[in-house]
């Protein structure tokens, strides 16, 4: 199962997205690239995998109307995502050794391993495990803008356009933006930057008014049931039931097929800290933030990602909204129940907190400070209610 070798990344290998596709092709055979242009859209819409496809198409030296022709020394080398001109940048851990803070290329091993593996939905949070810096977030630093300075310095060895991809463009420092901006300002000739990112508030506005930008939307629930059954040998009746599911994510209708164990521990979680919240059991509130403060930066953004899914289907719940509802097994008896308590006002008010506790998980709260206010609030709201 599974698809073939993941470095092998073309249009033909992304699922859905056919306008897009055409887009960029049509860009390209019409001499419209644009220097720098934005990819944004929710997780599993497909967008390292489209830059990818998108950069190859571009190098390819016999392209097909609809895709590269994948027998071209161009094509041979991003297969191996090797091409002398294609450089990636993407969030490392902040580390120094002595005078030296190490960029993205040092980290050139475990990206292509991670790729191979992860190919073509990539995610933030197994790029982490990978790395070994769950608990810690990554950056693109100011080393690394001078490492794109150098590299943009030298001409294309093989192909027309140098193309620079930055993963989770989001994840830029602070500090590091200005170097950046000016080569995105004024950029060598034959010079493409394709910058990705899922989350289009996070951005710096100056990155923002720099690109061109390219939303990608969620995948429709037929893209996700073909891409399953074509790509991956699903049963078409478990292809459906997972795409109705997933809410347009294939990285995570992927992951619904082949595990239910993190979506059920993490609905189990969120059912009994809740409950401790809403009795106000503060020796089990306390041991369930011990629990939330231990996992790792990006999966208790998850953690709070999935209770604000479960918060608007209970949303639906009350409003009759029966048919909307799009729930895990796992988790639609607890959604059943817990609507009860979770009017939509209650709703609305404990979903601005959880967004407010993912907005601080980013900027590196302390863990159990957060969660042990988040409790007590969600205790407020819940009160409150009755």
């Amino acid at each position: 199962m599974g698809f073939a070798k993941a470095h092998t990344m073309y249009f033909k290998d992304i699922a859905g997205q056919e306008e897009l596709k055409k887009k960029l092709i049509a860009n390209i055979t019409s001499n419209r690239v644009s220097h720098a242009q934005l990819f944004v859209g929710p997780a599993g819409s497909g967008k390292m995998a489209m830059a990818i496809a998108y950069a190859r198409y571009l190098a390819c030296a016999q392209p097909n109307p609809d895709d590269a022709c994948g027998t071209c020394p161009s094509c041979v080398k991003y297969n191996k995502l090797s091409h002398p001109d294609l450089t990636f940048f993407y969030p490392i851990p902040s580390k120094r050794v002595g005078e030296k803070t190490y960029i993205s290329k040092d980290f050139t091993t475990q990206w292509r391993k991670f790729m191979e593996e992860s190919l073509p939905y990539p995610s933030l949070n197994r790029w982490y495990q990978h790395v070994e810096i769950e608990n810690k977030q990554g950056i693109i630093n100011a080393e690394d803008c001078n490492e794109i300075i150098r590299v943009l310095g030298y001409k294309s060895y093989e192909s027309e356009y140098k193309v620079i991809i930055m993963w989770m463009i989001d994840r830029l420092y602070h500090s590091a933006a200005p170097k950046l901006l000016k080569i995105l300002e004024e950029p060598p000739q034959k010079t493409l930057f394709l910058l990705i990112s899922e989350n289009q508030e996070l951005i710096l506005p100056t990155i923002l008014s720099r690109s061109q930008m390219i939303k990608f939307p969620r995948l429709k629930d037929g893209d996700i049931v073909r891409g399953l059954t074509e790509k991956y040998n699903c049963d078409e009746a478990k292809a459906q039931e997972i795409a109705f599911l997933a809410h347009g994510n294939f990285r995570e209708a992927i992951h619904m097929m082949e595990s239910d164990e993190t979506y059920e521990s993490n609905t189990v979680l969120l059912r009994e800290w809740l409950r401790a919240c809403y009795t106000f059991d503060f020796k089990g509130i306390m041991t369930h933030v011990d629990l939330l403060a231990k996992l790792g930066r990006e999966k208790q953004k998850a953690f709070l990602g999935q209770a604000l899914e479960i918060f608007r289907q209970c949303t639906l719940l009350n409003y009759r909204a029966e048919s909307l509802v799009r729930a895990h097994p796992q988790a639609l008896d607890f959604i059943q129940k817990f609507s009860k308590v979770l009017i939509p006002q209650t709703a609305m008010l404990m979903g601005e907190e959880f967004t407010s506790a993912i907005y601080h998980i980013e900027r590196n709260a302390n863990p159990k400070i957060l969660f042990t206010d988040l409790s007590l609030k969600s205790y407020r709201i819940m009160k409150a209610k009755r």
